[in-house]
């Protein structure tokens, strides 16, 4: 990789004080992604470990490492989880020779110039296993904001531009669908427009508990969006030996993650 994920940004904690506000969009993210969470999980870009606090307590996910290149962020996420397991580093240093089900990836891709050879690299990964990318994106080009250039954001895509690079980096696309739909025109309005550089925390508060959770029950019981803030998608390693049959190792009786639908949350 010639340049470190996050080099390009210029918001040096990213808003995550205000976007732990962010709860009930965290839990329907990986609520989706809930039956590809299991077995060995590897999350790229765990950040100061707010997605970290929720996959540790999947009980399918039998062991759970995060990589996270930011030195200070790391510092953080190993005072709050003393027994994580943590690579401080990219998708580079991890070793070789490690089974892996899945590779959850949520709001890294962006940030990484060669994104290309980092979906490879995933495949590589996961292809023994036969397993799972979980990724999510921010999407639209067209409402590229100069917040997206403060978080050091190379791009957002679009759905074919997505579906093209995973395909070429050697994957089987088993869902790909934009996500958020009212979230693209807040976006839109707010950093587009209104050109701000922050989150405002009340908003944000009430977006994820009024507004969010009426909007995801639409998308994804009635009506797919035709667009959306972020692009959400599950795609299989195709393995270069062969197939393999992916295992279940969801406990008989229990979901991955509570099924309390989002919105019941304060």
């Amino acid at each position: 990789m010639t340049s470190l994920p996050n080099e390009a940004a210029q918001s040096p904690d990213f808003e995550f004080a205000v976007l732990n506000e962010a709860r009930n969009y965290r839990h329907a993210l990986l609520q989706d992604f809930g039956e590809h969470l299991q077995g060995s999980v590897l999350e790229v870009g765990a950040g100061v470990g707010q997605i970290t606090t929720e996959l540790r307590h999947i009980p399918a996910i039998t062991r759970l490492a995060a990589i996270e290149p930011d030195l200070e962020f790391c510092a953080r996420l190993r005072a709050t989880f003393p027994d994580h397991t943590l690579i401080q580093g990219t998708i580079d240093d991890l070793k070789s020779d490690e089974p892996w089900n899945a590779i959850l990836s949520i709001n890294v891709l962006e940030h990484i110039g060669e994104d290309e050879r980092e979906l490879a690299i995933y495949r590589k990964v996961l292809a023994r296993e036969n397993g799972t990318l979980c990724l999510f994106v921010p999407a639209r080009p067209e409402i590229y904001a100069p917040l997206d250039k403060d978080f050091g954001h190379f791009r957002r895509y679009t759905r074919p531009e997505l579906r093209r690079k995973l395909e070429q980096a050697g994957f089987q696309i088993l869902q790909l669908r934009y996500y958020n739909f009212i979230g693209y025109f807040t976006w839109w309005l707010n950093f587009c427009v209104m050109q701000k550089r922050h989150f405002g925390v009340r908003a944000l508060r009430c977006f994820d508990r009024v507004i969010f959770p009426l909007s995801y029950r639409f998308e994804k019981y009635i009506c797919p969006p035709p667009i959306g803030q972020s692009l959400f998608a599950v795609a299989r390693a195709k393995s270069t030996s062969g197939s393999k049959e992916p295992r279940d190792f969801r406990p008989a009786k229990a979901n991955s993650l509570n099924n309390a639908p989002p919105g019941c949350e304060s």
